[in-house]
């Protein structure tokens, strides 16, 4: 009969053996995936270097969520950014030539004329939305050629694009502000534009248009001038970091369009006291004149061109209004957590960034680089009451590639990203303020009727 002990002991020790055989097996993968992995910049060229239709899909990279140093970012940075430029630029050089641009079931075509000679940072770009609306389309083509020679710029593109369709709200529908995405680029690439000098103007429904897509496309632009037009119901608020300047007739009555500019004008007053560091703005109404300010609004153009874009601004105010983006500047939102209305603001010193308020919002990205903040050190979210976060963040070479075809912006190029979920108790704190704000209101609205009622009463 063998001995039980013995048994025993050697089914022990083979158990034994095989745990060390597996975990030794472990460790030479771990060191083969991360010779593999050793150096990323050398297989990111070597990838690249290989025909378009060769390379494979880029998610199944293995090189792809390799971290980087910060030459090493700065470095793929350069190396995607190029071959971004050299791919884009062959698939886009015909849109351009033929001067309309194809998303989906819808067609943009444009114009535009060149001013002045080219600054070594890259040329001006000047988008200027027609008038008409709501009408038959040979009314909208003919707005739109007017508009090719209303404004000319010292120096810069200026282009005119025809709105894809003939309804009243045809500059601030949804697939435009990926139209106008797609003219920056393209812009950027084939005219040599810089992105920092982007503006976008309007007259009447064009006015339209820039009331509703300043505030939603504020992080592409340096300024806006809306001409005009009527608001809509939009907010000011995401404007902080962009110029912005209006011009309305002062006996422009329709819509109310005069008493609604007045009212802005009073609003972005408000707004940069609240905020001296932001809200640059000029209103001007221009009290003889109705609908047609006989070009006396084409002072906005050289006002606008005083202004560059800071891509990476020191405080935030992003509202979703209208069509919701999920990024803004350095934030950014999964689709499916944007909300109508929502509202957060944000500000950045040194290596902290601090909540300061929100509404509808539970979970914030932070988008980051080496321009934002020193990626060697680690990074502080601040909800203020004692609540922080703190993370050391690693640069991913997968960031910048994405960041790079979604964008396609060389100042919104992201290699790494703080998700920050809102703690419960940050959320009680804001709903709790809410509620005494709310309160607030209604104990100095019932004020007030009740000091309007003893009035009324004592006549």
């Amino acid at each position: 009969m063998p001995n039980t002990d013995l048994v025993h002991t050697m089914k022990l020790l083979q158990q034994t053996l095989l745990l060390v055989g597996m975990i030794l097996s472990f460790a030479m993968g771990s060191v083969e995936a991360q010779t593999k992995t050793s150096n990323p910049v050398k297989e990111l060229e070597a990838w690249l270097e290989k025909p378009v239709d060769e390379r494979g899909d880029f998610s199944k990279q293995e090189f792809r969520n390799a971290g980087l140093k910060k030459d090493q970012a700065e470095k793929v940075k350069e190396l995607l950014w190029s071959d971004y430029v050299k791919r884009t630029k062959k698939s886009r050089q015909q849109e351009w030539k033929d001067k309309v641009i194809k998303l989906g079931d819808l067609s943009m075509k444009f114009d535009y004329k060149i001013y002045g000679e080219k600054p070594k940072s890259g040329r001006s770009l000047f988008i200027s939305m027609h008038g008409g609306g709501g009408t038959r389309a040979r009314v909208n083509d003919q707005q739109w050629r007017n508009q090719i020679g209303l404004y000319q710029p010292e120096e810069g593109v200026y282009l005119a694009p025809r709105a894809p369709t003939n309804k009243w709200n045809l500059w601030h529908e949804p697939h435009i502000d990926k139209f106008f995405k797609r003219i920056i680029q393209d812009a950027i690439l084939l005219e040599d534009v810089d992105p920092n000098r982007v503006y976008i103007m309007g007259y009447s429904a064009g006015g339209d248009g820039v009331y509703q897509l300043a505030p939603r496309m504020a992080d592409y632009l340096a300024a806006a001038a809306m001409m005009a037009g009527h608001p809509n119901g939009v907010s000011p608020r995401n404007l902080r970091n962009i110029g912005f300047t209006l011009h309305m007739g002062g006996k422009d009555r329709a819509y109310k369009r005069n008493d609604i500019a007045r009212k802005w004008k009073k609003k972005l007053a408000d707004l940069k006291e609240w905020d001296s560091d932001g809200y640059e703005h000029e209103v001007i109404i221009h009290e003889e004149f109705g609908h047609w300010m006989q070009k006396k609004d084409a002072v906005a153009v050289p006002w606008m061109a005083k202004f560059t874009r800071n891509p990476r601004p020191e405080k935030i105010v992003w509202r979703q209004s209208g069509v919701k983006h999920d990024s803004f500047y350095w934030l950014a939102q999964k689709p499916e957590q944007l909300k109508a209305n929502s509202e957060i603001i944000a500000s950045k010193e040194g290596q902290t960034f601090t909540i300061e308020s929100f509404t509808d919002v539970n979970r914030i990205d932070i988008q980051l680089n080496d321009q934002v903040v020193d990626l060697d050190e680690s990074v502080v979210v601040d909800f203020g009451g004692g609540t922080k976060f703190s993370r050391k963040l690693s640069r991913q070479l997968s960031r910048i590639y994405d960041s790079i075809e979604k964008h396609g912006d060389p100042e919104k190029v992201y290699s790494a990203r703080f998700s920050v979920p809102f703690p419960q108790e940050v959320l009680e704190r804001a709903a709790a303020k809410v509620e005494m704000n709310a309160g607030e209101k209604q104990a100095s609205e019932k004020a007030a009727k009740e000091t309007a009622k003893e009035a009324a009463g004592s006549k």
